[in-house]
């Protein structure tokens, strides 16, 4: 299934994530966004599956493609499962999700990493064929580098063995260069899923090293400390083009490369993110289709 609108291969193409809360509550959200733009729904514990379940169906009334994350180790039981992929397939239409470990150190329940969760059959049962999983290019406080490539070719054989569209969905930072060579060692290392690589949206600087030392991507605070300098540059804001430029220049020269797209963090809010992207010109302002990868 195709998700998206038309797209030259001079601007790189985006997704964007949003909390459930947002997608509820939000007003600015009807027409934020492109029609079928890949919409990710955050999962950090907080919000039940009911509400889950109403925030992805209502990305799907405003015309976003719904990507929920399913969080491994946050799942209480298989029925829990179950419940969740069944009601996002018949009461969103969901196709597509992104399958993540879930960060806790103990289980709440029977699944303890995202490739249980494939194999438990569920997602093909319910229609679900197109799966992101998670890249960690800075590494994980959970695992190391060499774990996460073991898990990441677990996941490609899984992807050959089932034939699901399967991609890497990163965390975000802000050393392109680390990026870019990460997604290539992937590729070469005989990898070969698409890559969307996580950067912040607009924000200011502080809000990025908050969220940064939240989410465990601690060489990114240390580059962007490096990169602002002076204390007092602190309060600026992020160009997320410092980031962004850097991948779309090697997206753009490179046709051999994993790198499909960016996907968007809106720490700075989902309007500011989304004039951003328009501005720029990864999310054209008409309707007609366009494809990713």
């Amino acid at each position: 299934m195709s998700h998206a609108l038309p797209q030259t291969r001079d601007i790189i193409p985006a997704s964007i994530e949003v909390a459930p809360r947002q997608a509820v509550r939000s007003t600015e959200l009807p027409g934020l966004f492109p029609p079928r733009t890949r919409t990710y729904l955050t999962d950090v514990g907080v919000d039940s599956v009911k509400d889950f379940v109403a925030a992805t169906r209502r990305i799907a009334d405003l015309g976003y493609v719904p990507v929920p994350h399913i969080p491994a180790r946050r799942i209480r039981s298989r029925d829990e499962l179950q419940t969740r992929i069944r009601a996002y397939a018949e009461e969103a239409g969901v196709t597509d999700v992104l399958v993540i470990g879930g960060g806790l150190d103990r289980p709440a329940g029977p699944y303890t990493s995202s490739m249980e969760i494939l194999e438990s059959g569920l997602l093909d049962r319910h229609g679900i064929s197109e799966i992101g999983v998670a890249g960690h290019p800075e590494g994980s406080p959970e695992f190391s580098l060499a774990t996460a490539e073991a898990a990441l070719r677990l996941k490609r054989d899984f992807c050959e063995r089932t034939g699901a569209r399967m991609r890497i969905v990163t965390q975000f930072g802000f050393d392109a260069d680390a990026y870019v060579d990460w997604a290539m060692a992937v590729r070469e290392s005989g990898i070969g899923l698409p890559i969307h690589i996580g950067v912040a949206g607009p924000a200011s600087i502080t809000t990025l090293i908050r969220y940064a030392a939240l989410c465990g991507v601690g060489s990114s605070v240390t580059f962007l400390k490096k990169r602002t300098g002076a204390l007092a540059a602190l309060a600026a804001h992020h160009s997320p083009e410092s980031v962004v430029g850097p991948i779309e220049q090697h997206w753009r020269e490179t046709p051999d490369t994993p790198i499909r797209q960016i996907h968007v963090f809106p720490f700075g809010g989902l309007a500011q993110s989304a004039a951003w992207l328009r501005e720029r010109g990864s999310w054209p302002g008409s309707v007609a289709e366009r494809a990713l990868g």
